[in-house]
């Protein structure tokens, strides 16, 4: 069987890491399956995927239908044989469908890892229900759930969660935080991890800094962003700048090999007013590092309110300062949910999980085809 993973992402995320680790689980567990990736030429991705063994092609995507990118896609297929398609976002779906309309392309199995509603265009419900597309994976029940009003066949959703990699877990870091921040010992590290868009509402994290720092007049705080900046990056700096947190919070910016700054946290701070399931959380669970986060998307399948971990609703930057001052004063609370939120992980949210569900949906798809 060979796949091929199609990115149209220009970025590097959440979603370019789930594709990573479905690509390296399967060379393990699956070795019959071949896997090529196809990015988008000169991305953070086709870098990351230089240095590791994945298989891949890259092509220009300078605008948003770019033939280029197109014809690499019937290329590939018909010179490799490619058996299905899975395609990894919405701007890959399109150039995927375009290409089908020259080349007569094999299967498709989409994968939705946002919670955003389907928007009810013509042209929007033609691309998500198009006949080609065999199942759409959605990263959590709540995705599932949106994605449910827009498509036709509902029989083609179904839920996998991504998961963590097990085993490419590291704390190795090129510097630690604290030091190179000049971050006092009695302040605890309030981390978040996420790049700069509109779903990750940052406004919510820097207003809970100022509820905390300026409001509440707490000494005993610093906040940490890490997250490749954005159009929005400068409104936020203003922000952080108008409330006189500047020596309170810092931005690193896009920092490779974000997660293994986790077990420098002292809180998992996730502020989304709207979430698939982010890997900011598994990976914090699996660091033993407690969660406050809004209840946005599929993060309540993953942390149960006040069991291992406190949830708010978005925007709600009282409730998540309180949770953050419970955490604080509760040494006993922090080690409860840590262990919990770990053992959880490791019964239900692996890579391993993930892949070998996705393989299941492969073999049933080529066997009806």
């Amino acid at each position: 069987m060979h796949v091929l993973h199609v990115s149209g992402v220009t970025n590097w995320g959440g979603g370019e890491y789930h594709i990573e680790n479905l690509c390296s689980e399967l060379s393990t567990s699956n070795p019959g399956i071949k896997n090529t990736v196809l990015c988008v030429k000169n991305s953070p991705f086709e870098k990351r995927l230089s240095e590791t063994n994945i298989t891949f092609v890259s092509a220009s995507l300078a605008i948003k239908i770019d033939l280029r990118y197109v014809f690499k896609i019937g290329e590939i297929c018909r010179k490799q044989k490619v058996d299905i398609i899975h395609i990894h976002d919405p701007s890959a779906l399109q150039l995927t469908i375009i290409a089908d309309k020259i080349y007569n392309l094999p299967s498709f199995v989409y994968s939705k890892k946002t919670s955003f509603p389907i928007k009810e265009r013509k042209k929007t419900l033609y691309k998500y229900n198009y006949s080609k597309i065999k199942k759409i994976l959605c990263v959590s029940k709540e995705t599932q759930k949106v994605a449910e009003k827009a498509i036709a066949d509902k029989t083609k959703l179904l839920t996998i969660y991504h998961g963590t990699n097990l085993k490419t877990k590291s704390t190795k870091t090129p510097f630690l935080i604290r030091e190179k921040y000049n971050i006092a010992k009695n302040k605890a590290i309030i981390g978040h991890i996420g790049n700069h868009i509109r779903a990750k509402h940052l406004e919510t994290l820097i207003n809970v800094a100022h509820r905390l720092i300026n409001i509440e007049k707490r000494t005993d705080v610093f906040f940490v962003q890490i997250g490749t900046f954005s159009e929005r990056t400068e409104v936020l700096l203003e922000q952080v700048k108008n409330l006189d947190l500047k020596e309170h919070i810092v931005f690193m910016g896009y920092t490779p090999k974000a997660s293994n700054f986790i077990p420098q946290f002292d809180i998992a701070l996730m502020t989304s007013q709207s979430e698939g399931l982010p890997q900011f959380i598994y990976e914090s669970m699996y660091h033993k590092t407690p969660i406050v986060s809004t209840d946005v998307g599929g993060i309540p399948e993953l942390i149960s309110h006040e069991e291992n971990g406190l949830l708010a609703p978005m925007h709600d930057d009282q409730s998540l300062s309180n949770h953050i001052k419970k955490l604080l004063d509760s040494k006993e609370l922090k080690a409860q949910f840590a262990s919990k939120s770990y053992n959880k992980l490791l019964e239900q949210f692996t890579t391993a999980n993930m892949a070998q569900e996705t393989v299941k949906v492969y073999k049933t798809i080529l066997k009806h085809a």
